[in-house]
């Protein structure tokens, strides 16, 4: 399989003693990568310095093999994110949320502004002003901005948050779209081990900034195990260590 991303001892630590340690992980095409951890274990600081917003103190990111603080806007080009909150203006409609977005990126055509809406389910809605939208629907718009430029890796920091049922659902169910027929790649971050456990195919544990486990979400439940059993057998060997 191709390499999409290449992380390697990745360090941020900040003045409270808080971060991420010695961070190493892989991601490779069409894989959905879910990176669970309780909130502060370090979560949004790995995706910050993979998404270019924070420098790391160590540690080498390469986006298909380039690296990514020599060749920042080519390794730019190949991403797309959604980081804490999805930003929209309110009262302009989903399809003019689009079409500002685009104006970021060359040669993006009326035409691929609706071939996102179709992906992420709001087609019937583009019109619509984004003040009237559910949190699911603007995370989907979000999603929508993150890929209108056909990334081959979206970094979605936390998608799930503050959504009910419905909305989940619907942003679980763009995201296998997206994987399965676009062949994209994501790294997902969430607190919610159901939640990973039915979206992503490889996991990894994040603990206190140590990834202290990864495995392949199919071995991993092969047995009956659940991701939560899975989490807590190692959350608890590293209590013990």
């Amino acid at each position: 399989m191709e390499k999409v991303l290449e992380v390697k001892g990745l360090t941020k630590i900040f003045k409270n003693g808080r971060g991420i340690k010695d961070l190493s992980f892989d991601i490779y095409k069409g894989e959905i990568f879910g990176l669970l951890g309780p909130n502060g274990a370090g979560k949004t600081t790995a995706m910050k310095i993979i998404s270019g917003l924070m420098k790391p103190n160590k540690g080498e990111i390469k986006v298909f093999d380039k690296d990514l603080f020599t060749n920042f806007e080519q390794c730019m080009q190949k991403m797309g994110f959604i980081i804490e909150t999805v930003e929209a203006h309110q009262f302009m409609s989903a399809y003019k949320n689009l079409r500002l977005a685009s104006r970021f990126y060359e040669n993006i055509t009326d035409s691929r502004i609706e071939e996102v809406l179709e992906l992420v389910g709001l087609t019937s809605y583009k019109k619509e002003k984004v003040a009237n939208f559910s949190l699911g629907m603007k995370q989907r718009l979000g999603l929508a901005m993150a890929m209108l430029s056909r990334p081959d890796l979206l970094i979605l920091d936390e998608p799930s948050n503050g959504l009910d049922i419905e909305g989940i659902i619907e942003i679980r169910e763009a995201i296998l779209k997206l994987a399965q027929n676009q062949h994209t790649s994501f790294i997902i971050s969430s607190h919610l081990a159901h939640e990973i456990e039915v979206t992503a195919t490889r996991i990894g544990i994040i603990i206190d900034g140590q990834l202290i486990a990864t495995g392949n979400m199919k071995e991993i439940t092969k047995e009956g195990q659940t991701l939560e059993d899975f989490y807590i057998k190692h959350q608890k060997n590293k209590k013990g260590a």
